[in-house]
């Protein structure tokens, strides 16, 4: 398993192996870029079919993660963590406590939040051995309802946030409270896909949706009203937005050619295979919102958690999304060049002259 050599690596400023065998932990941190301030980024637990694909998550994953903060205007860099494992079989009490104190071996240069196999609930244990977690505090949420410290309320809002904005600027749908009609295709309805599909059923769309879990769909088609799909179709129905809200690298040489979505807006990370994906997606025609823009609502709230802000104050934030996104979507139209590229190039600006941010430390 090479690292410095890894087709993922991008220059990482440090990455770390654990084992435990008492309980069972194996896990990896990768700290990406610290240039505008410690590292956050959510902790994933996954059954990962090699210890090689699970360092390739991890050195994707923190990698966005930069880039997200940095077009979010947060004085944060990016970093993420991974647990080798099934949470369903393999999470146990003492597995999360093992990764708290590896949390806090590395002096609060990465903080960890809650990610697909983890918990609120799961980053407490953590945290009896480390103050380096985030999203555990209760408190207002960004809509001003009680929160457990959950950034899925605000990771979904924002992702209906930049699904309004790119069918702005792709469909003409000038009201971004009327989406009498829209069609939609979400993969994933779990913590944020559902929150987003009921965002989406409440200004007008009609949904198509799929979860690997029966249960969640099941919830999606007795509340929402939404259309039950299967794996094998979900990505290529015929309709006005494809919402990816699961697992990444959806968007590639197999699927790309098969799409009939007019836009992909969805809260999944790491959406694209390769970064390459991007130009195939531009040159079919398809709008693409690049996961690490429009996704950043749950580092927002995140954030704040950290700082101090009002639900008011962490709201507009994460309305700010649309116009990030709207600014990419008009420069990429100017320019003749993928919102990929012109999401990229907005980061990289923003993180690299950026002076080290105090201040934020674990």
């Amino acid at each position: 398993m090479s690292v410095f050599t890894h087709a993922e690596f991008d220059n990482h400023q440090h990455l770390s192996f654990h084992c435990d065998p008492e309980t069972g932990l194996r896990a990896i941190i990768a700290i990406h870029n610290t240039s505008r301030g410690p590292a956050l980024g959510g902790c994933r637990m996954f059954p990962y079919g090699s210890d090689d694909e699970a360092l390739t998550d991890v050195l994707r994953l923190s990698r966005g993660m930069t880039y997200k903060s940095a077009l979010a205007n947060l004085d944060l860099g990016g970093g993420k963590s991974v647990i080798i494992g099934d949470p369903r079989k393999h999470k146990t009490e003492a597995l999360l406590e093992s990764m708290g104190r590896f949390l806090e071996s590395l002096g609060g240069l990465y903080i960890a939040a809650e990610d697909s196999g983890t918990s609120v609930p799961d980053l407490k244990v953590m945290g009896r051995h480390t103050a380096n977690v985030a999203g555990v505090s209760p408190r207002p949420g960004f809509d001003g309802r009680p929160s457990s410290g959950d950034p899925s309320p605000a990771t979904a809002y924002g992702t209906f946030v930049g699904i309004q904005s790119a069918v702005k600027h792709k469909l003409g749908r000038t009201d971004p409270n009327d989406l009498e009609g829209l069609t939609v295709a979400v993969q994933g309805i779990g913590n944020v896909g559902y929150r987003l599909a009921r965002h989406l059923r409440d200004a007008g769309a009609k949904l198509s949706v799929f979860d690997i879990h029966r249960e969640n769909m099941n919830r999606a088609v007795d509340e929402l009203g939404a259309t039950p799909v299967g794996a094998e179709e979900v990505l290529f129905l015929p309709v006005d937005v494809l919402a990816p809200c699961a697992m990444g690298a959806v968007l590639n040489d197999e699927s790309i050619p098969r799409l009939q979505a007019s836009v992909v807006a969805g809260a999944a990370n790491n959406q694209l295979y390769r970064t390459s994906h991007d130009h195939s997606l531009w040159q079919r025609g398809i709008l693409y919102a690049p996961d690490f823009v429009i996704n950043a609502g749950g580092i927002i709230d995140i954030y704040y958690e950290r700082v101090g802000g009002e639900p008011d104050v962490v709201r507009q934030h994460v309305e700010n999304i649309g116009e990030t996104l709207d600014e990419i979507f008009t420069r990429s139209a100017r320019d003749g060049r993928p919102t990929g590229q012109i999401a990229n190039q907005l980061a990289e600006e923003r993180f690299e002259h950026h002076p080290a941010s105090a201040g934020m430390s674990g």
